[in-house]
């Protein structure tokens, strides 16, 4: 796993991750060398969800001086798996994926590239990312190294948390899918990605991996198929440079859960000139 991890990200010039079974001090100053980047939203009452999905809630258990005279606060959460800044697993749309707490750490951490179709996102609410913009990409950075953690900015995180912006429609419940616009990846491309390339996972700033007006989520299923998980609703991906960065992404470990709610932040490094 480390040795995978450690070949790619020298391809790119930047620290690796020492990923799992090492307790070796030397490795420690070097895990997180560079500027860290939060690519998550906060949960709250103003959270995205899925419109058929429950949104968060947050009760307050205690929060107060107790008799023993300190301060002391406890919450009680619910959420949907699939709400926010979160993880979708592989199980999700493909039978016999992976499950949250079955996926390996490797596809979760490793070095990552940015590619942009914000330009093509603001003309078209609908639009889908080609293999043309992933070629176009690899045009000027070369190809997608095997074991890459991908991407894709729409510019979309800037419409949060609003709901008529960020997804098409502020309608809640199953007569609002059909209303649903937002950027995806286009199902063609999904395919040429499993078929051509190695990625370890994908990621985007919307709020599915297929686009608003999707109806078979043929995106999911593809990549799921391959075990190849996505992360949805990311944000602050203007941050980031196309390549030369790392991501950790760690959804709570939810035991044959279908997804969860993801941290995930990018290490950038930061060059000496």
């Amino acid at each position: 796993m480390r040795r995978k991890v450690l070949l790619v990200a020298t391809l790119f010039g930047v620290a690796a991750f020492a990923v799992a079974g090492t307790t070796d001090a030397d490795h420690k100053p070097g895990v997180l060398e560079g500027k860290i980047i939060d690519l998550s939203h906060a949960y709250g009452d103003d959270t995205i969800y899925w419109p058929t999905a429950p949104t968060f809630k947050m009760v307050s258990d205690f929060k107060g001086t107790t008799p023993g005279g300190y301060h002391y606060e406890s919450n009680t959460i619910t959420t949907s798996e699939h709400g926010g800044t979160h993880l979708d697993a592989p199980i999700h749309f493909a039978e016999g994926g992976q499950h949250t707490d079955e996926i390996p750490l490797d596809r979760l951490i490793g070095p990552a590239v940015l590619i942009d179709v914000t330009k093509q996102s603001e003309a078209d609410r609908d639009y889908q990312v080609t293999v043309a913009d992933i070629e176009g990409w690899e045009k000027q950075h070369g190809r997608l190294p095997d074991g890459i953690i991908v991407l894709l900015r729409t510019g979309y995180s800037k419409r949060w948390p609003d709901l008529e912006s960020y997804l098409g429609t502020s309608v809640r419940g199953p007569e609002a899918v059909p209303l649903l616009h937002f950027p995806g990846l286009h199902p063609d491309t999904a395919k040429w990605l499993v078929e051509n390339r190695s990625i370890d996972a994908i990621g985007l700033d919307t709020a599915s991996i297929d686009r608003g007006q999707s109806t078979l989520f043929e995106s999911h299923r593809t990549l799921y198929s391959a075990n190849i998980p996505a992360f949805e609703n990311v944000t602050n991906l203007e941050q980031l440079p196309a390549t030369c960065f790392q991501v950790i992404a760690l959804p709570m470990k939810i035991k044959g859960g279908s997804g969860g709610p993801l941290r995930i932040v990018a290490v950038v490094p930061v060059h000496h000139h």
